[in-house]
């Protein structure tokens, strides 16, 4: 027996000091990120502000999924887009950033009314007097976009323009499900409705033809219009030198006036030193916009009492809790739920940036919503790239919408999809299924049966139900007759200066100009804003998802993998991952405008 004691005592002795040795490991790792985050050197005087746009930029500082190791080694925050901007506009009025340098190769942006954000913050910063100058190796639509902005537009000498239009590229699955034998049943309420497409059609329907070429052909405009007004180009010359492909070397690209100087890095270098009154042997400060705001945080009145809270809805809508970047309804309708109690909170702004998502879900958080308008708070939405299907039902019921002229919204439509492996399974594996059921209906949604006739009816019927009620909540909350909802609706999607004149939208505006009016609804003449819903830090958020389930971190490392190394892919990826998050109908679109 006293063996036996002996043995048990080593044993349990043995598990604690592995324990103990894992935690003090942890805490080394941990100690290790804390004191390698957030360390930036402090703003030299005579800098320049470099910017590459080469990181994830959220609409909401740090709202996005949980960090790898090294990219929480690098740095803590994951500044949000408005925060990006206002440090820009700060950098305007800070003696030490002396001008500002675009070098947008590797721009990663998640849409045109992001860039158009970040443009009008650099237009804002010209205000000053300071320069901006812009160089690549290579210019895409987005990144020239960008870099049109500048006093100076260099390329490298064996630099490409790839600046040809606007256009969408969509993969079809339909004929290899074919070959696979998977039945993709597929329902749906409004023609225009195309997020279900790929599934059931080889190429595009011409409801979404026309839909696609309107709100590019806008989106075209407002590009040609931006870029022309900072080149000093005449629009026209400027869509011919596009469409024509005329700047098809870097030659080419400064005689039709995209760039001014065809030279390399070094020159500019030397160009920007000669600006800023330097010696060829002194080095140019650069800092770059992390750095930047870190060193030169924005500063909040804490002696405001009154607040408006900014709410950022972003990413799909998703059933339960959801992660970072997405929009949970038990998470969303908490945080509603913190504001509505909040008496100093006198208005909230509604940002979306969303195509949608969960049906159900969407319909939880409006509600939440307009309880918040019932106790009395004002609602003033804000719409970025995207605010789209349940993007929009959840904004439908705000007292006054604002959205960019580029905005992608509307897409008032529901749709739902029960695939069926059942031929599959028995014409490629030789797997057959059989049932005993007490009703018609017992066996419920499954992927091993074709639904019947019957099952299929009534699933189309549930899908109009939810667009009738889609329709209801729009037609409400925009007074309008459900009759003009309809003709407008369909799942048509719309550009935000079109949804201005079909009523879906009231004004265009950024965030910005929707906190001017959410103030003036409320008669704030002094105010701070409180951003929700309240997120971990990313060294936080690490340390939780350790301890997350297995399969919520292969998940998410599934999910990086695919959206960096198969970006093509990722849009059917991330509906089938949220689809599966989802219970019932839903109402999203599956628009990718490319724009990097």
């Amino acid at each position: 027996m006293g063996q036996f004691f002996k043995m048990l005592f080593a044993s349990c002795l043995g598990v604690i000091l592995a324990i103990t040795a894992i935690f003090l490991i942890g805490m080394a790792i941990v100690a290790g990120i804390a004191s390698s985050v957030d360390k930036s050197e402090p703003i030299k005087s005579n800098s320049v502000l470099r910017l590459t746009f080469d990181r994830e930029i959220p609409e909401y500082t740090n709202n996005v999924e949980s960090q790898s190791f090294s990219s929480l080694r690098s740095n803590a925050k994951v500044l949000g887009l408005h925060d990006v901007a206002d440090a820009i506009k700060r950098a305007k009025d800070d003696d030490n950033i002396k001008g500002i340098l675009i070098e947008p190769e590797n721009l990663t942006l998640g849409g045109f009314a992001s860039a158009r954000t970040l443009r009008q913050a650099l237009l804002e910063f010209k205000k000053s007097g300071k320069f901006i100058y812009a160089s690549s190796k290579y210019y895409t639509q987005g990144s020239y976009y960008m870099s049109s902005v500048a006093d100076q537009v260099y390329l490298n000498p064996l630099g490409m323009m790839e600046v040809k239009g606007f256009s969408v590229q969509t993969s079809f699955y339909k004929n290899m499900l074919d070959r696979l034998g998977v039945n993709m049943q597929i329902f749906y309420a409004g023609k225009f409705k195309g997020a279900t497409e790929p599934f059931r059609l080889s190429k595009f329907s011409p409801e979404n033809k026309l839909q696609y070429h309107e709100f590019l052909k806008d989106f075209y405009s407002i590009w040609l219009s931006d870029v022309s007004a900072s080149r000093k180009l005449n629009p026209a010359e400027l869509k011919n030198t596009i469409d024509n492909y005329l700047a098809d070397s870097p030659e080419n690209a400064k005689k039709f006036g995209l760039v001014d100087q065809v030279a390399y890095r070094q020159d500019l270098i030397n160009a920007l030193r000669k600006k800023m009154g330097l010696s060829s042997s002194e080095s140019i400060n650069f800092a770059n916009i992390y750095q930047y705001a870190a060193d030169k945080p924005a500063k909040v009145d804490h002696s405001a009492k009154d607040k408006i809270a900014v709410l950022y809805a972003e990413g799909g809508v998703v059933d339960g809790k959801g992660a970072n970047g997405s929009i949970g309804d038990l998470r969303y309708v908490k945080a509603i739920e913190e504001i509505t109690a909040d008496d100093k909170v006198k208005v909230i702004v509604l940002r979306v940036n969303s195509g949608g998502g969960s049906a159900l879900s969407s319909e939880t958080i409006w509600y939440a919503l307009t309880q918040a308008k019932q106790a009395g708070k004002k609602i003033i939405v804000s719409m970025g790239d995207y605010a789209a299907s349940g993007g929009y039902y959840i904004a439908c019921m705000a007292d006054s919408i604002f959205a960019e002229p580029n905005t992608v919204t509307g897409s008032i439509g529901v749709f739902s999809v029960i695939p069926s492996v059942e031929k599959t399974m028995s014409d490629k594996l030789g797997i057959t299924f059989d049932s005993i059921k007490t009703g018609p209906f017992a066996t419920g949604l499954t992927p091993f049966f074709n639904l019947s006739p019957a099952e299929g009816q009534k699933m189309q019927a549930s899908t109009e139900r939810m667009y009738e009620l889609f329709l209801k909540r729009v037609a409400d909350g925009r007074h309008m007759k459900r009759d003009a909802v309809h003709e407008i609706a369909q799942g048509r999607v719309w550009s935000g200066e079109d949804a201005v004149g079909i009523g879906l939208v009231d004004k265009l505006g950024g965030l910005d100009r929707a906190l001017v009016s959410a103030a003036k609804i409320a008669g704030l003449k002094k105010y701070r804003v409180s951003n929700y819903p309240r997120l971990k830090d990313p060294l936080q958020q690490f340390i939780s998802d350790i301890f997350e389930d297995e399969n919520g971190q292969e998940e998410m490392r599934m999910t990086r993998v695919v959206k960096k190394d198969f970006p093509q892919w990722y849009p059917a990826y991330q509906f089938f991952t949220e689809l599966k998050q989802s219970k019932g109908l839903q109402s999203r679109i599956m628009v990718s405008v490319p724009f990097q």
